[in-house]
């Protein structure tokens, strides 16, 4: 059930007769005029039932309502219609203005008595109904500007809205707040915002402002601003104070997390190296033994290698100094040489590259260690199946030179996308973007070797760095695929086979099966 909120208003049937200001003043003749001769004309019928001289208080209400509504001047004038309208058409003789009686006189006076009353009592409430009005604009005034102030981030910002806003509350042909101290000029005035003897900014506002407004931002307007200007600053700096705490406890975590993810993978490698250099002094060991030791120092060294590599591509990608250095490079040159790297065995991974793919703008550093980090993670978790990559291009229907839309922007189609599948265990959808997180591990079941958590990572942060992206496929139990998509070029898009890396025959090198192109 969804609650409501509602807002009853009450509104008095007379509040018209205080309002902040009074009606014109041609229609309160018009009013006073119709009042009374409504009033003259009541009197006959009621001269029946009671004396003529007790009827005067028919025209109260005329005069009391144009007293109230329109101030004591028409209400005056209102009394004397009154009384000169009662005198001519219902006292005696008829017709004539002549006052004989003394009730008479009594009468005018009364009534000149209740107009006086009645419009200064309606004055004064008039003038308490216009201060109320604008002591409640100042009050949304300062409710506005404390919403404005205090809910951004960023306090100069706020402060051209926040004194567009007062200018127009206040009626003010401009309105600025500056945070520093400036001085007056023939065109504006300077109201100068402090907090005790410390300067806040200052207050602009147009030279042409009346000295009713001046005098209400003087008293009201400026305390009100100088507080919540104070409460601003203070919260800014309260801010700035929680943002820097949050960043050191940022990077104290990252600090952490980086120390208990690396330790083991720095501490395994030397230990290893430690134990086959002094294993390498025994005078016992056989040459088969001492070959076998000198193979595992070079391969804790490669692997302590590409530890520190991965730290240092990490730390760059993080401080935005990963700026890549792109040239023409040939996409199946690239996945050769990332193949090579790894340094699996023959028959490891089955390469499935289109002929046509033209070569690509891309920094050939940073994507090899991409290409590199994917690999190996797909041949850590392939089983000893081989690893399947495959490459294709991706264009636009029409010709192949034209596939750029009108307004400049590279189009959708237009990009090479390469698949690296595996056999593997796969990935469960809940860790499918989280395995690209630095220092997360997901491991297998088994408890194999799971790497540092930082190879993903650095594959996404470069493949991004060369406006490309990296996103995994995966359904447990049936492998995983990492999929890049690059962008081509115009130039490479019309470019012909020829213009990019040579294409070899099919042939298994270096860790590769060749498989034709499909």
């Amino acid at each position: 059930m969804t609650a409501r909120r509602s807002t009853l208003i009450v509104v008095s049937p007379f509040g018209f007769l205080l309002a902040g200001e009074q009606p014109s003043r041609r229609v309160g003749i018009l009013v006073a005029a119709i009042a009374v001769t409504l009033s003259t004309l009541i009197v006959y019928p009621l001269a029946h039932v009671a004396s003529v001289a007790s009827l005067s208080v028919v025209y109260l209400p005329a005069v009391l309502i144009v007293s109230i509504v329109w101030g004591a001047p028409l209400g005056l004038a209102t009394a004397l219609a009154s009384a000169a309208a009662f005198n001519f058409f219902h006292i005696p003789p008829l017709g004539r203005f002549t006052i004989k009686d003394s009730r008479d006189w009594v009468a005018l006076i009364a009534f000149f008595v209740v107009a006086g009353i009645a419009s200064s009592v309606a004055e004064i409430a008039r003038a308490r109904t216009r201060d109320a009005q604008a002591r409640r604009r100042e009050a949304d005034l300062a409710a506005e500007m404390a919403r404005l102030l205090l809910r951004g981030d960023d306090l100069r910002e706020a402060l051209p809205t926040a004194a567009a806003r007062l200018a127009h509350a206040l009626e003010l042909s401009s309105a600025a707040i500056e945070m520093e101290a400036v001085e007056g000029d023939e065109r504006t005035l300077a109201f100068p915002l402090r907090e005790g003897t410390r300067r806040l900014g200052t207050l602009l506002v147009g030279a042409d402002a009346s000295e009713a407004s001046l005098r209400r931002l003087q008293e009201r307007v400026v305390p009100a601003l100088e507080a919540l200007l104070s409460a601003a600053l203070e919260r800014e700096g309260l801010l700035s104070g929680v943002v820097e705490t949050a960043a050191l406890r940022r990077a104290d975590t990252v600090k952490t997390a980086l120390l208990r993810a690396v330790s083991h993978d720095l501490r395994s490698p030397l230990t290893a190296i430690s134990a086959a250099g002094e294993a390498l002094g025994s005078t016992s060991i056989s040459d088969a033994e001492r070959e076998e030791l000198v193979a595992v120092i070079q391969e804790e060294t490669q692997r302590l290698a590409r530890l520190v590599d991965n730290l240092l591509d990490l730390s760059r990608l993080e401080a935005g100094a990963a700026e890549p250095r792109q040239s023409w490079t040939s996409i199946e040159e690239l996945m050769r040489s990332a193949v090579a790297d790894v340094g699996a065995p023959d028959g490891a991974f089955a390469l499935s590259i289109d002929r046509d793919i033209p070569a690509l703008q891309l920094d050939a550093a940073q994507m090899e260690r991409a290409f590199v980090n994917v690999l190996e993670n797909a041949w850590r978790h392939s089983g000893g199946h081989p690893v399947s990559v495959r490459a294709r291009a991706v264009r636009t229907l029409g010709t192949r030179g034209a596939s750029r839309a009108p307004d400049g922007q590279r189009a959708a189609g237009d990009r090479v996308i390469l698949r690296v599948v595996d056999r593997g265990p796969g990935i469960p959808p809940a860790q499918l973007e989280r395995v690209f997180e630095p220092f997360y591990r997901a491991g297998t079941a088994a408890g194999e070797h799971r790497g540092s958590g930082l190879g993903l990572a650095i594959a996404r942060g470069f493949t991004l760095a060369n406006r490309g992206s990296l996103h995994v496929e995966s359904l447990p139990g049936q492998g995983a695929t990492f999929v890049f998509e690059l962008p081509l070029e115009a130039h490479a898009q019309g470019a012909s086979p020829e213009d990019g890396a040579p294409q070899e025959p099919i042939a298994q090198a270096g860790g590769v099966a060749r498989e034709p192109s499909t």
